[in-house]
């Protein structure tokens, strides 16, 4: 995790997300939402080399808890398999996906 100002928190996952790792990855976002003091948080998954339903799930877990604080939660530096993954679970509808960490943060 990252603050990369006063309002914006990125948090970097790296690896495989998937039902092995998922607990945690969710742990840690879930936790990121709720400590931060940040309005806005970006996933960037740049350096996710695997996503999984499970993966998923927690990247939704977090999402709905940010909602539920009044903070925005978004994805940025997908690479294309993953974002594949998300078009065919029709989550690309759901996250608000952008380019890279700056775009994100104009968004």
């Amino acid at each position: 995790m990252e603050i990369y100002s006063p309002s914006v928190t990125v948090i970097y996952p790296a690896g495989v997300l998937n039902a092995e790792s998922a607990y945690r990855f969710e742990r840690q976002l879930v936790s990121a939402v709720s400590d931060s003091h940040a309005k806005e948080l970006i996933v960037d998954m740049s350096r996710v080399e695997s996503l999984d339903n499970a993966g998923l799930v927690s990247l939704m877990s977090a999402l709905n808890a940010a909602k539920a604080q009044g903070k925005r939660l978004s994805v940025c530096s997908v690479p294309p398999a993953i974002r594949i993954v998300f078009e065919l679970t029709q989550l690309d509808r759901i996250f608000t996906m952008v380019d890279q960490v700056p775009t994100a943060i104009a968004a």
